[in-house]
């Protein structure tokens, strides 16, 4: 019995680094006032009629904190990264000066600061419930290996392991979501 409640341990510990890692990708995306390459990293440009992610068309860099440019494997793709960046509704109005994407970031307004500031707790939100289901799953298991013969203390300890587990990542979460709310907040 000892191994299938480290098992479920050890998948519930896993589950919850998982929904560190998709809340940090999430978070990086989240502009904070300064140009960083992973603003477009949604961005899909048709390429041959198949949408590719831009990264994959071209160079993506950030010279300043204020410019991100675009240098196309191929010129003729300029007008398509143009158009993708356009679509991608990032309120950005790239440029292109015939050899590459030119994309001024404009400094936030404040009232755009705390929407971003509310999409980035939302996104802390989701994880936590994501947390939280991975805890709830984890119990409904250790109550099944209950039924099947677990003692109660063994049970109890490792419910408590859960909880233990839960509250840290719940706590990463918290840290997280206020790292990126001053960096938002930050003029």
């Amino acid at each position: 019995m000892n191994e299938e409640v480290d098992f479920i341990l050890d998948s519930t510990k896993e589950s919850m680094q998982g929904a560190i890692a998709h809340l940090e990708k999430q978070l990086i995306v989240i502009r904070a006032g300064k140009a960083s390459p992973a603003m477009l990293s949604g961005v899909m440009v048709e390429y041959y009629g198949n949408p590719t992610p831009l990264n994959q068309v071209g160079n993506v860099n950030t010279p300043d904190a204020r410019t991100i440019t675009i240098q196309p494997f191929e010129k003729s793709l300029i007008q398509e990264i143009e158009k993708a960046i356009l679509m991608a509704n990032l309120g950005f109005n790239p440029m292109n000066n015939g050899e590459s994407v030119i994309i001024s970031v404009p400094p936030l307004t404040e009232e755009r600061r705390r929407d971003l500031v509310k999409q980035a707790k939302a996104e802390a939100e989701d994880s936590k419930v994501g947390v939280r289901n991975d805890r709830k799953n984890a119990n409904n298991d250790i109550k099944k290996l209950e039924k099947d013969g677990l003692s109660e203390d063994m049970a109890k300890n490792a419910e408590s392991d859960i909880q233990q587990l839960t509250d840290s990542y719940i706590k990463k979460i918290d840290e997280m979501l206020s790292v990126k709310e001053k960096e938002i907040m930050t003029v």
